[in-house]
């Protein structure tokens, strides 16, 4: 073995734990955003097409339909808030399907863990949905289409909120399928019972208040509401209960650690 080569496999082996834990998560990002974008048409450009696609259909179907989400609603924040919401936690869940399935080779390196291959693939879908609002953000805001939030703290920590919740339903979607092969397959019906339910095409406000307390059981709805009460809440009437989100969001994470926990075991 080289010497250059040898001081590098030297240094990586007496690194502290959380050195060797940031380069398997970098690399294991990038191969996960070469295998995902690399080699697909545009690429990582789809990130932006797909809800840019959303926002000019909502928009002209708001064109003719003026009465169905308020009259004063701003339907471009509107469409951007409640798609990129859905974007986060169904795209998490989905990439945490399967996830040590097919990443079983990654595992013959002991550096790489189980966790590591979960932590990359979430972790991955949290950094492009929030790229793609970002960007798309100030794109629309350039031509005059969208304006900024009225209260940009509130929004973000909404978005953080939401983050955090689907990075835990994820971990516990994600663990046990690995454990039963059933749990992947129904998920995708259940999602979309939660996607029309999430408040991606509606807000609250609409509805009478004996449902909106039903409808308030969903837990990403709160952060949707409490994110849009942030970026437009002048013209509308929010609703939602953070610390039902934040108890549910705890929930999540320990239970889904704990999946996750097991499989390991389980491998070991």
């Amino acid at each position: 073995m080289p010497n250059s080569q040898s001081q590098r496999t030297g240094a990586l082996l007496k690194a502290s734990s959380w050195e060797i834990n940031r380069r398997v998560l970098g690399a294991l990002l990038i191969r996960e955003l070469l295998t995902r974008y690399g080699r697909n048409n545009i690429g990582f450009l789809w990130l932006f097409v797909e809800p840019a696609l959303f926002i000019l259909v909502v928009t002209l179907v708001r064109g003719f339909v003026r009465n169905a989400f308020g009259a004063d609603l701003p339907i471009v924040a509107f469409a951007l808030t409640g798609y990129s919401a859905l974007l986060m936690w169904r795209n998490a869940v989905s990439r945490a399907i399967g996830a040590v399935k097919s990443n079983t080779a990654l595992l013959f390196h002991r550096q790489v863990t189980i966790m590591d291959i979960f932590i990359a693939r979430i972790l991955l879908e949290l950094i492009a949905i929030t790229t793609t609002l970002s960007v798309l953000t100030l794109a629309l805001a350039a031509f005059g289409w969208l304006e900024f939030p009225e209260n940009v703290l509130q929004f973000l920590s909404g978005w953080f909120l939401l983050a955090w919740f689907s990075a835990g339903l994820a971990l516990t979607i994600g663990g046990l399928s690995e454990r039963a092969e059933v749990v992947g397959r129904l998920w995708h019906p259940f999602s979309y019972i939660l996607m029309i339910n999430s408040g991606a095409f509606f807000i609250v406000e609409t509805f009478p208040p004996k449902v909106r307390e039903m409808m308030l059981w969903v837990p990403m709805l709160n952060a949707v509401e409490y994110m849009r009460d942030g970026w437009f809440g002048s013209v509308f009437t929010a609703y939602y209960h953070l610390d039902y989100l934040i108890l549910c969001n705890i929930g999540l994470t320990i239970f889904g650690l704990m999946m996750v926990r097991q499989l390991r075991f389980d491998s070991s």
